[in-house]
């Protein structure tokens, strides 16, 4: 005998399985009493119910629940990613600037946004801008303005937070201003 012979010989196919058992419940079904069959209708009906109420309908007004909320949420992400766009496309409208005007301006922001919190060494494209107790609040702005004056991009920031009640910023910051 081979193997797939005794595999179907020991195991019937799962019709004749599932025949037999339908069987057996029907002829259970036929000696119970009509008040039982009842019983056993209702709790059948109940759990269908619950079934029902668990796959479908209770995800389904969470849905409806949570959609006003995550549409405001999704609203306000547009919104930002439109201002960023067209950000970047008023970016890209200005015109080319030299080297020596990006490094005048960066000194000028500096100058009027840092004051004496910000001192900056510029060398070619590259500019080193040192913080010394400048709030958070003046970096942000010197950061915009910069990036929109003197096209700097900011490469990289070493910068540490003091823990007074009232925080500011020392450190160092790397940019790089627009090629020749």
């Amino acid at each position: 005998m081979s193997n797939s012979t005794t595999i179907n010989e020991i195991k019937p196919p799962l019709a004749q399985v599932l025949s037999s058992k339908l069987t057996l419940i029907k002829q259970y079904w036929q000696q119970l009493k009509p008040r039982d069959r009842r019983i056993w209708l209702v709790i059948g009906v109940a759990l269908s119910m619950c079934l029902l109420w668990l796959i479908a309908i209770a995800p389904a007004l969470n849905t409806l629940r949570n959609a006003p909320g995550l549409h405001r949420q999704i609203d306000a992400q547009i919104e930002n990613m439109q201002r960023i766009s067209a950000e970047a496309k008023s970016l890209q409208k200005q015109p080319k600037l030299s080297l020596d005007d990006a490094q005048k301006a960066l000194q000028n922001t500096v100058s009027q946004r840092l004051g004496g919190t910000g001192q900056i060494s510029i060398t070619g494209n590259r500019a080193i801008l040192t913080l010394k107790n400048a709030t958070p609040q003046s970096v942000a702005e010197f950061l915009t303005e910069a990036r929109i004056n003197a096209r700097a991009i900011p490469q990289e920031a070493k910068i540490t937070r003091s823990n007074a009640p009232n925080p500011s910023w020392d450190g160092s910051m790397t940019l790089t201003l627009p090629a020749k």
